[in-house]
């Protein structure tokens, strides 16, 4: 079990990768939309941009390779195939054994890059939707991770001070985001292995 700071007046969960090991499906999805681009996605690659909404990943692979992708287009690609297999997702049980031991005992959300939408069925097929008070997405916030405005919106939402928030995270963008907004942060990755098959 995942041993969280006494002080701790509020939980934050990033979504994909924390709560839902959606991980290995975003993998594939990327890379087969961006595939027919000539960009091999690798699974470091995928790790770095991890926490980036759509728009930002495509811009920045765009950046990196010289590609001209339209970020509308190949990102409603790239939810179509990760749709296809969304019906799949487990849940990550060392983070939401954590979630069920602390519902209505500490305010918990969710601050994702995820869109609403795509949070939202993520929730479903998972069945925990109702564990959470609060769910800030990238269709909420101006600026994305590693940017502390998702985590800052949760702890206005659950009106408690930054740094009596705990924030679970597996990505490097978004522990700098918690970090930056100086919460306390668990990084997921020490209890969880992600494997990634191409």
């Amino acid at each position: 079990m995942i041993e969280i700071p006494k002080t701790a007046k509020a939980l934050i969960f990033d979504l994909d990768g924390t709560v839902a090991n959606t991980m290995q499906n975003h993998f594939v999805a990327w890379r087969k939309a961006v595939l027919p681009y000539g960009i091999d996605f690798s699974a470091n690659l995928f790790m770095q941009l991890t926490g980036m909404p759509q728009g930002a990943t495509i811009k920045k692979l765009n950046e990196m390779f010289g590609t001209k992708m339209r970020p509308n287009e190949v990102g409603a690609i790239k939810s179509e195939y990760f749709r296809s297999g969304v019906h799949l997702t487990q849940e990550i049980d060392v983070v939401t054994n954590v979630v069920r031991k602390y519902h209505t005992i500490l305010p918990l959300a969710i601050g994702t890059g995820s869109t609403k939408k795509g949070a939202q069925k993520t929730l479903e097929v998972l069945g925990m939707g109702h564990y959470f008070d609060f769910v800030v997405t990238a269709d909420d916030v101006l600026n994305f991770k590693p940017h502390p405005e998702t985590f800052l919106k949760c702890a206005k939402l659950m009106n408690v001070k930054s740094q009596d928030c705990v924030v679970f995270e597996d990505g490097i963008l978004g522990i700098q985001a918690a970090e930056e907004a100086g919460m306390m942060v668990i990084d997921v990755n020490d209890y969880f292995k992600m494997e990634f098959t191409v």
